[in-house]
């Protein structure tokens, strides 16, 4: 995969994590860390529909389902080492599903099926080498 492929397939998903940290902080800010939770696993994955429609009408460089590890492996990885170790310097988001589990497997359920549904379950074909 060439540096702009690349690109697309990692930044692409680092833009909804960041919409979902936005969200996040916002809604510690503004509201109980309960309900700020909640309102974070529904708009987790309305918000990957929509970042994911992009990426598939505008590059889809990988099947639906490579997609949707890529994407839910990004946010898992920003999670860990940006949340956790440089914002609340602990793990205890990876102990509460609501924190961590329950959004990562939104996303990963609705990048899926937003890619299903924009390519149209088409097959990809591998290159020949």
């Amino acid at each position: 995969m060439n540096p702009e492929k690349l690109a697309a397939v990692l930044g692409i998903p680092l833009v909804g994590w960041g919409l979902c940290a936005a969200i996040m902080g916002i809604g510690m800010a503004t509201l109980p860390l309960g309900v700020a939770l909640i309102f974070h696993a529904l708009a987790a994955p309305i918000l990957f529909i929509f970042v994911s429609a992009f990426y598939f009408q505008r590059f889809a460089y990988t099947t639906p389902l490579n997609t949707a590890f890529i994407f839910a492996l990004v946010v898992l990885f920003m999670d860990f080492f940006v949340v956790s170790l440089v914002v609340n310097r602990n793990l205890s988001m990876f102990a509460n599903p609501l924190g961590v589990w329950i959004p990562l497997l939104l996303i990963f359920t609705a990048t899926h099926i937003t890619g299903l549904l924009v390519t149209g379950g088409r097959r990809y074909s591998l290159p020949a080498r």
